[in-house]
């Protein structure tokens, strides 16, 4: 029966990472490169996606390179996962419901010496998929007010290349190298005094950025960590065709032109975490982030970034009394997530808070496992013509772990 309730659970996972790229419809993922993606891998969003001082041990960790240094020999492990986010979207005067689907991840990642690990991964970083009818905006410097209808499609994609190395028995280091890649296709139409632009651009970037990162076991109960992701430059290159209509004339103004763009920033980015575990049974995990987004000195049309701070905390608890026992083997997580947001619109931060509960699953007579994960969550409020978006998100993860060149016994 469990294994029954596992290959349901599998088939279920390959229909939703079936979606080629993510389906979004965040009206956020209206500013900048679009909505960005949490960390998804293993049992991460069960516990709030805290995990910054977690081994690569079961799962694969992509919050710390530093953590494949403690990788077991031998063995191979697969992660990949996929998530569904039905979400209500409220303003001051309607409420809408959507329902979406979500690639989260493929990676791999496997011990190279005894000492240390490699890991490649590719995963979303950002959203650009939205629709967005009859915004209403202020005119700067000025009382009146003019109309934004958009469409939006696309985004980044990130492919990590990670090294962990162990220095001893407590001390573990790690750098990733992302390639950051991707485009995203907008059509606007601003409204301003009975006249209309419309404006559809295409714009493509790509990019590199590096991660570093340490870990350090203070005693075999107690471990803490630390990251710092290097600010870069994502180089942009836009394709744009411009036309108005006024007293029913329309006129083009640009068609497929090749005009300048804004580069986008990525921030320098620092995190610390802590993991302690007590009586074998319950483990504990917080994190804390903090990214320079403001040092980043630019802005989108209708926000100004600001800089961000992100707090994670999770649970984890196993009975284990008997490793016979299936359900003794199950481990319960829970965590809670808040970050103020990174963007600030007419003044208001778009901050975000969700809370977690999942379930590790292991797969008989194997070292793999089923994650499962149920997140609530809220992003923005309703003030000066915002949007509030509650959702409730369901993950999926499957991570593998196989043994490799480990020699049988044959009696």
């Amino acid at each position: 029966m469990k294994n029954k309730i596992v290959l349901w659970s599998c088939f279920l996972l390959m229909s939703l990472t079936s979606f080629p790229q993510s389906i979004s419809s965040s009206p956020y993922s209206l500013y900048g490169v679009g909505s960005l993606y949490d960390s998804d891998f293993g049992y991460l969003p069960s516990i709030g996606g805290s995990g910054i001082a977690l081994p690569s041990d079961t799962f694969i960790n992509n919050l710390n390179p530093a953590s494949l240094g403690l990788m077991y020999q031998n063995h191979f492990l697969f992660d990949i996962g996929g998530k569904a986010i039905a979400t209500t979207y409220q303003s001051s005067n309607r409420s809408e419901k959507r329902n979406n689907f979500q690639f989260s991840h493929l990676a791999f990642a496997f011990p190279v010496t005894k000492n240390s690990g490699f890991s490649l991964a590719l995963r979303p970083y950002s959203s650009s998929v939205f629709k967005i009818s009859n915004l209403k905006l202020p005119i700067a410097d000025s009382q009146e007010y003019y109309y934004v209808t958009a469409q939006g499609s696309g985004g980044l994609n990130n492919l990590d290349f990670s090294y962990g190395y162990r220095l001893g028995k407590k001390l573990a280091i790690g750098a990733t190298g992302t390639v950051l890649f991707g485009n995203t296709v907008d059509d606007r139409a601003f409204l301003i005094s009975n006249a209309i632009t419309t404006i559809h651009k295409k714009t493509d970037y790509s990019g590199v950025r590096a991660t570093l990162g340490a870990q350090f076991k203070i005693d075999s109960t107690f471990t803490v960590g630390t990251t710092v992701k290097v600010p870069a430059k994502i180089n942009a290159s836009k394709l744009q065709t411009v036309s108005s209509i006024a007293d029913e004339v329309v006129s083009s103004i640009e068609t497929d032109k090749v005009t300048p763009t804004e580069d986008y920033y990525m921030p320098l980015e620092l995190g610390f975490g802590v993991s302690k575990r007590f009586k074998n049974n319950l483990n504990l995990t917080l994190d804390y982030e903090k990214s320079f987004w403001k040092d980043t000195n630019q802005s989108d049309l209708y926000g100004e970034f600001v800089n961000q701070d992100r707090f994670a905390l999770g649970f984890t608890y196993s009975a284990k009394k008997n490793v016979r026992k299936y359900w003794d083997r199950v481990a319960y997580a829970a965590g809670v997530n808040f970050d103020n947001g990174y963007l600030e619109v007419d003044k208001q931060r778009v901050n975000n808070a969700s809370v977690s509960i999942g379930l590790n699953l292991p797969i008989e007579n194997t070292f793999s496992s089923l994650n499962i994960s149920y997140s609530y969550g809220q992003k923005g409020r309703i003030a000066n013509d915002l949007i509030k978006e509650n959702y409730h998100k369901i993950s999926l993860n499957l991570s593998l772990d196989g043994i490799w060149f480990v020699k049988r016994k044959f009696e």
